[in-house]
Parts: structure tokens; C-alpha cells; sequence
């Protein structure tokens, strides 16, 4: 895919510990994956040049030191484990809430986006399994707009510019109840979860900063009731769950981009990882539920 990263890693996971036979054993689950296109060298000059909009200074103060060859945890590479867990967490709820699902797919990139009505569409279209968000390759799901996105892009790469965008987590079929009252309110874990994400900058639920300038008695009459986004009072209403997470340009710009493999924009590849958040958050609320019952 020529609009992401030139990095080529096969992401194979080894599972070291856990799991036997292929059943978990109760234990610990450890799986590593191996860097094998790694080049350090690239990253030496920011060993004595922090980078700006990356973490490398903040790092080093904080801490006292640092490792320079990436990033370290700060690095877009930490998101592999996050996607195991997320793996795992789904294979929990297909048994635990078999007809849960979890999408997330660009909305926004620079000045490309969907409008309302292809949201909607994009929804319908997903959960009717017409269409999966990977088989556009800027997982923008519109094939006009997906090819707009490309040139953009592959231009930008060319150049050494970024752009940021917006991603829609649409959770079909949730349960209702999940979610604790006041400290583990369901949309506050959804939306920590997907700001741990590196390059967020933002998540709203539901109709979002467009409330500011809605009038009570118009909105909270409407009968679809997606301007709530699926959360009431912080538990699952069993409507679907709506999210749109924002995310900031990629920060390595210009004659370092060019020189680098550096992807010119993050949405693309954050949206499994986004994907993965919310399995992992869903999949410990409905643990939590079933507590609660006990």
C-alpha cells in the first residue's frame, strides 16, 4: 500500500506462554513479535535533536532517558500489542455476546470526508456485510473519495506532508447495562481508551460538540436517538454505541519524512488499533456485568 509506511514487518506473533492446545490455560498470555525491518541508524540524529510534535524531549525529561531508536514506547509500534489484545478480547465476546461487533472506519482525511447521509450508509452497509472497511486502501469506505484520498496522499508522501482525519467506531448490537455509574462510565473507558491512542485528539459520543447548539425539547424527543450515541448516563442504552475519534497530522514532516518511511497520515493505520480498544473495553464491561449479577 503505497500511502502508509514503506516499513515491511510481517507482524507474525509468537505465543509464548498461556495457551495450550488451543485453549487458554488461566495463565498469563505472552506473545512477542519480532521487528525485522527495523534501521536504528535512521533515527541517530534525534538522539541530540528532538523531533517537534513527538514525544522525544518529554520523554527524556520525565524519565532521564531515553531510547532514541524509534521512539520507544511512545512509537506508533507499541499499537501491536494492543491489536493482540484486542484479538483476544473479541474471541471472549464472540462467546460471551456472539452478535457484538465493532467497526471503525475514516470519515475525514485533510478535507475528504463523508457527509451524514454516506455515514449512515457506511453503517448499514457494514453491518450487512456488503462491504469491509480493508478493502479500500486508505480504509476511507466510498471508492470515489477512496481514490481522491490516494492521490492526496501519495502526493503529500511525495512531498513530505501530513494530514489528520476523523474515524467513526460504530458497536453494533451491544448489550444494554454495561457500564458503571460514576467512575467506570462506559464512555469514559471508550473514550480513554482510544485517547491512549497515539496522535489522538479527540472522541466524542453521539451527536458530540453539535449539543452546544441544540435546544432541549428538540433533542431529546428524537426517535432514533443516535444523538445520545448509544450511552445513557454512562451505561449501554443496547442501541448502537457511536464514537468519532479525531486524530492530528503526522507529526514528521518535510525533508525528515522524505528521507524516513513515514506514514503521511495515522487514521489508516489506527483504525484496527481503535477497533481493538473498544473490543478490549467491551469485553471487560460485560465481565463487570456479569459480576454485578452475582
Amino acid at each position: 500500500n503505497g500511502i502508509v509506511s514503506g516499513r515491511n514487518e510481517e507482524d507474525a506473533p509468537e505465543v509464548l506462554s498461556g495457551v495450550f492446545e488451543g485453549k487458554t490455560l488461566g495463565t498469563p498470555i505472552a506473545v512477542i513479535v519480532r521487528n525485522k525491518d527495523a534501521r536504528s541508524e535512521d533515527y541517530k540524529e534525534i538522539a541530540f535533536s528532538p523531533r517537534a510534535g513527538h514525544a522525544d524531549d518529554l520523554w527524556r525529561s520525565k524519565f532521564g532517558h531515553s531510547d532514541h531508536r524509534g521512539g520507544g514506547r511512545s512509537s506508533g509500534r507499541e499499537t501491536v500489542a494492543r491489536v493482540i489484545g484486542g484479538a483476544i478480547a473479541q474471541m471472549v465476546l464472540r462467546e460471551a455476546a456472539p452478535s457484538l461487533r465493532v467497526f471503525a472506519f475514516a470519515s475525514q482525511i485533510g478535507t475528504v470526508k463523508l457527509d451524514d447521509a454516506e455515514v449512515l450508509e457506511v453503517e448499514k452497509r457494514l453491518v450487512g456485510r456488503e462491504i469491509a472497511v480493508d478493502q479500500f486502501s486508505s480504509r476511507f469506505p466510498h471508492a470515489v473519495k477512496n481514490a481522491e484520498i490516494e492521490e492526496m496522499l501519495l502526493k503529500a508522501k511525495a512531498e513530505g506532508r501530513s494530514y489528520g482525519g476523523e474515524v467513526q467506531v460504530f458497536i453494533a448490537n451491544s448489550p444494554m447495562g454495561l457500564g458503571q455509574p460514576v467512575f467506570h462510565k462506559l464512555k469514559s473507558d471508550l473514550a480513554a481508551a482510544f485517547m491512549s491512542v497515539g496522535a489522538t485528539a479527540g472522541v466524542e459520543l453521539g451527536d458530540g460538540r453539535e449539543v452546544m447548539e441544540a435546544e432541549g425539547s428538540e433533542f431529546h424527543r428524537q426517535t432514533d436517538q443516535r444523538q445520545y450515541g448509544g450511552i445513557r448516563g454512562g451505561i449501554s442504552t443496547g442501541e448502537p454505541i457511536l464514537l468519532r475519534v479525531f486524530f492530528k497530522p503526522t507529526a514528521t514532516v518535510l525533508d525528515v519524512a522524505k528521507k524516513g518511511r513515514h506514514d503521511p497520515c495515522i487514521v489508516i493505520r489506527a483504525i484496527p488499533v481503535l477497533e481493538s480498544m473498544a473490543w478490549m473495553v467491551m469485553a471487560d464491561h460485560l465481565l463487570w456485568s456479569r459480576q454485578d449479577r452475582i
